[in-house]
């Protein structure tokens, strides 16, 4: 063999045993790499349980549901039990009217007595006696309080000497004028003097009347504002009487509605404290409005104060055009809690409809919203009733 084929030949061997030194090198360092990577694949392995066990969770809740609807759906099919039938009841109908009425707009006012005394002393003295008291019921010329007043009746006393002394000179110079021993001067002066001493005795009575004072009329004590022991005064209050059988209405109107109002006219009176609107005749409007409210007083005197009473606030309707609406029987609304409602009957049922009831005329309440006219509610009987429920004419 050559030296150029054995140099080849040794050059040929090798390179496959560089080759085979080369795999052994990567065949230890990929040893080297799956030792290192198995330390990290042993920490992986609880949490791919875990999120194996979750998966498996879901799942069977899944199947769960699934079940659920499915049986709930398969029930379906049963049929669903019946209402319970209601028993009919027999009840009376009333058909739903339709009418106009007077359109009204309300105006506060005040229920005041016509007959009304601030009761005061005309003189000065101190309050030895008052019998009364708020609400008392008194009559005219009955004693309601006196007064302490001594010097007013020694001043009495003093007239009614001078009154004597006066008599006796009149009647000794009425002598000696017969006699002509005195002038006919001389007796007029004495008869002067015994006019004077009399009407001293009668301005001291009046006074001393004073102390006693009386009620002026029949009527009721509303007010108590002094006692005994008090000083009482001219121009200082003691008592408040009023007639309580005469009232009138106060009310004061605006300028827009002034114009509606006559003498004369007899306008609705409402109050907590009625069943039912009375009536009140117009007599007497204020020629000028009061300059601080813009509005104009007027009175109206009570046919009928039954009910009411001094003080009371009242509503007064005036009239300001005319409205159509439903109207049904007071019997015929239902109230539950603070629901109205009514019946209306229709079809052999009462069915149930929510209204909202308005003014009340006689037995009759305006209905303003829930009912078209063409009904007819149940009247005797509408308080047992439930909806849809079968019903029987009477």
């Amino acid at each position: 063999m050559s030296p150029t084929r054995k140099h080849g030949s040794q050059y040929r061997l090798g390179l496959p045993q560089f080759r085979n030194g080369a795999d052994e090198g990567r065949n230890a360092t990929d040893a080297g790499k799956s030792q290192g990577s198995r330390p990290r694949l042993a920490a992986r392995a609880p949490r791919l349980q875990e999120s194996r066990r979750r998966v498996g969770l879901g799942l069977a809740m899944i199947a769960v549901l699934a079940v659920v609807s499915l049986a709930a759906c398969g029930g379906g099919g049963e049929p669903a039990p019946e209402p319970v039938s209601l028993e009919p009841a027999r009840v009376r109908v009333a058909a739903v009217v339709v009418k106009p009425r007077a359109a009204v707009e309300e105006v506060a006012g005040t229920v005041e007595s016509k007959s009304r005394a601030t009761i005061e002393a005309k003189i000065s003295g101190r309050i030895v006696e008052l019998p009364v008291v708020a609400g008392q019921t008194v009559r005219r010329g009955q004693m309601l309080a006196r007064l302490d007043v001594r010097e007013i009746q020694a001043r009495l006393e003093q007239a009614r000497a001078r009154l004597e002394q006066a008599q006796r000179d009149r009647a000794r110079f009425a002598k000696l004028l017969e006699r002509q021993a005195v002038t006919q001067r001389q007796y007029d002066e004495v008869q002067a003097q015994y006019r004077v001493a009399q009407a001293a005795v009668t301005e001291a009575e009046t006074m001393f009347g004073y102390a006693t004072i009386t009620a002026p009329f029949d009527g009721v004590v509303v007010r108590k504002i002094a006692d005994v022991g008090d000083l009482a005064s001219p121009g200082k209050p003691l008592l408040v009487l009023e007639d309580p059988s005469a009232l009138q209405v106060q009310a004061h109107v605006s300028e827009a509605l002034i114009a509606r109002v006559r003498l004369g006219d007899r306008l609705s009176i409402n109050a907590g404290s009625l069943d039912h609107p009375v009536e009140a005749v117009v007599s007497e409007i204020a020629p000028a409005a009061d300059p601080a409210s813009r509005t104009f007083l007027v009175k109206l005197d009570l046919a009928d104060p039954a009910g009411l009473r001094s003080g009371q606030f009242v509503r007064v309707g005036v009239p300001v055009g005319t409205v159509t609406a439903p109207h049904v029987p007071l019997a015929a609304v239902v109230r539950r809690g603070q629901l109205e409602m009514v019946f209306v009957a229709d079809g052999g049922r009462a069915h149930m409809r929510l209204v909202k009831t308005g003014k009340i005329t006689g037995d009759q309440v305006e209905i303003l919203a829930g009912l078209e006219g063409d009904e007819r509610v149940v009247v005797d009987g509408a308080d047992t009733l439930v909806d849809n429920q079968p019903i029987v004419l009477e």
